[in-house]
């Protein structure tokens, strides 16, 4: 289902225009739609993509947890468009696509460890309205991730949060960018937390 752009699709003009959609298209191969929303308000742009930039430099974190994070505070949110953009970036990192497309499904699929297991139930906690986290969940990852990982998982929940929430309530949907991955993602589960 295509973007329905809740505001008009704005057209995005002018030097800073062009060198955004050239980077955009080197990148991910097109432009996301959320670009076509956040032009409207062009501080809130630069602010947003500049954020994302310093946010794509943090490595305390193991890459594939933190796409499993992200994707299932996405899914929990309901936003496929991040599903989507999520899944492609996890393509192109080279994580495993197996496992990545398992991400909806988690409770019911096999594939993952118990620690990626914990980290998706405590981004599910920390997306829920209100936070459902508990002390001994970040205890728990704390001990097994350390001080710094655990920042850095918190922030990107948020950070994933603030995406899918900005997203979702813009009638943002799935734009296609994982057409290039070789798996589609599974269906999400029966079985609710």
């Amino acid at each position: 289902m295509p973007s329905t752009f809740r505001i008009p699709q704005a057209r995005i003009d002018g030097a800073y225009g062009a060198v955004m959609t050239r980077v955009a298209k080197r990148m991910w191969g097109k432009v996301p739609d959320n670009a076509y929303v956040l032009w409207h308000n062009k501080p809130v742009l630069k602010a947003v993509f500049g954020f994302e930039q310093k946010v794509g430099r943090w490595s305390a974190l193991d890459p594939h947890l933190k796409a499993y994070a992200e994707m299932a505070s996405a899914g929990a949110i309901g936003c496929s468009w991040c599903l989507d953009f999520g899944y492609f970036m996890a393509h192109t990192k080279g994580l495993d696509e197996a496992k990545v497309r398992e991400v909806p499904r988690w409770r019911e699929s096999d594939v993952f460890t118990d620690l990626e297991r914990d980290v998706m139930a405590y981004a599910e906690a920390m997306t829920a309205t209100p936070p459902e986290v508990t002390d001994e969940m970040v205890a728990d990852l704390d001990r097994r991730l350390g001080h710094a990982a655990v920042v850095e998982l918190t922030m990107m929940v948020a950070v994933e949060n603030e995406r899918s929430r900005f997203n979702s309530a813009m009638g943002l949907a799935s734009q296609g960018f994982s057409e290039v991955c070789e798996l589609p993602l599974a269906q999400a589960g029966t079985i609710t937390a």
